[in-house]
């Protein structure tokens, strides 16, 4: 029995509110973060308006960015051998690209500022809390991360 158009309606709705949940949910844990990170480094910023701004860009240019570095670094160390040489690898391709657009997000907004010693901290901190919240496993339940 096909569905009829309220049913097909309905359905579309749910999923394009499930799909802004998961993202605000995402989005909420960034600008938690970047919060809780400032306020551990002192960084100064003029409003929790700011803030969240910062938080999106991060988000959205970390996602672009994240498009050319994973495949650079997959690419990079497909015959790396040693865990503890691939760990160092790709902690430093995630710092570079996190710092990368740290310094990109900050150099646009005027609200926020952050020194260099700060950026590199945060672009590291974020990086080692990125991986190892990836998922370990493909398709395959090969290991994909060295950690």
């Amino acid at each position: 029995m096909p569905l009829r158009k309220k049913e097909k309606m309905a359905t579309m709705i749910g999923m394009i509110f499930f799909i802004l949940f998961i993202a605000g949910l995402v989005l909420g844990i960034y600008f938690l973060g970047f919060a809780g990170i400032f306020e551990l480094l002192g960084v100064q910023y003029h409003s929790i308006w700011s803030l969240f701004v910062f938080a999106v860009c991060f988000f959205m240019a970390g996602f672009i960015i994240e498009l050319f570095s994973k495949p650079i670094f997959e690419r990079s160390t497909r015959n790396v051998s040693g865990k503890i040489k691939l760990v160092f690898i790709q902690i430093c391709f995630e710092s570079v690209s996190n710092w990368l657009v740290l310094f990109t997000v900050d150099e646009f907004m005027q609200k926020i500022n952050l020194s260099s010693k700060t950026e590199l901290l945060i672009a590291l901190f974020v990086s080692v809390f990125e991986i190892i919240l990836e998922n370990n496993n493909d398709d395959d339940g090969n290991k994909k991360n060295p950690i």
